[in-house]
C-alpha cells in the first residue's frame, strides 16, 4: 500500500506530527527523509522581511502530486508527503515540507532531492519579497535550474 498527500496551507505544520502519522500504518519503512525549507531573511543581496506566496489552487496541487507520480516510476517508495504554505511568511517560518518513506535510506534520499527539485523549478507558485526598497516579485534561479538537469 501507498500513500501521496500534497496540502497547500497557510498554517504552520508540525516535523514531528507529519512524520509519525507517515509511518504509522508502514512496519516496512526502513529510511525517512524530510526536507524543510525556511524563507531567509536575505535574498539578491536585500534584506527580505517577509515573503508572500500565492498558488493556483486545483493546478498547484496537481502538479505536485504529477511529481511525486514522476519519483514513483524511478524509485521504490512507500509514501511521499509534500506540505507547502501559501501566504504571507516571516524569515524563519517554515515554507515547505517533502517527506518521502521507504525501505532503504538511499531510495528516500533520491526521491525526496527529486521531489525538490521539480517542486522548485515546475509548481506553479509566485513568490513576491518585501524589502527596504519595496516589493518585489522572485524570479527563477538558474541554480534552481540546473539543479532539475541532473534529473533528465
Amino acid at each position: 500500500m501507498s500513500l501521496n498527500e500534497v496540502r497547500i496551507q497557510t498554517e504552520d505544520f508540525d516535523l514531528s506530527t507529519e512524520v509519525a502519522q507517515l509511518r504509522a500504518d508502514y512496519p516496512k519503512v526502513g529510511g525517512v527523509v524530510t526536507f524543510v525549507g525556511t524563507v531567509r531573511d536575505l535574498n539578491e543581496g536585500a534584506t527580505v522581511s517577509e515573503m508572500e506566496l500565492e498558488h493556483y489552487p486545483g493546478m498547484t496541487e496537481q502538479a505536485i502530486s504529477d511529481i511525486i507520480d514522476k519519483a514513483r516510476q524511478r524509485w521504490p517508495i512507500f509514501s511521499a508527503l509534500v506540505i507547502h504554505r501559501v501566504g504571507p511568511l516571516k524569515p524563519k517560518d517554515q515554507i515547505v515540507l517533502v517527506a518521502v518513506t521507504s525501505a532503504h535510506r538511499g531510495e528516500a534520499f533520491a526521491a525526496s532531492e527529486f521531489i525538490i527539485d521539480y517542486l522548485k523549478t515546475e509548481a506553479p507558485f509566485w513568490k513576491k519579497e518585501q524589502t527596504p526598497d519595496g516589493a518585489r516579485w522572485v524570479d527563477a534561479r538558474v541554480s534552481d535550474d540546473q539543479a532539475l538537469n541532473k534529473w533528465l
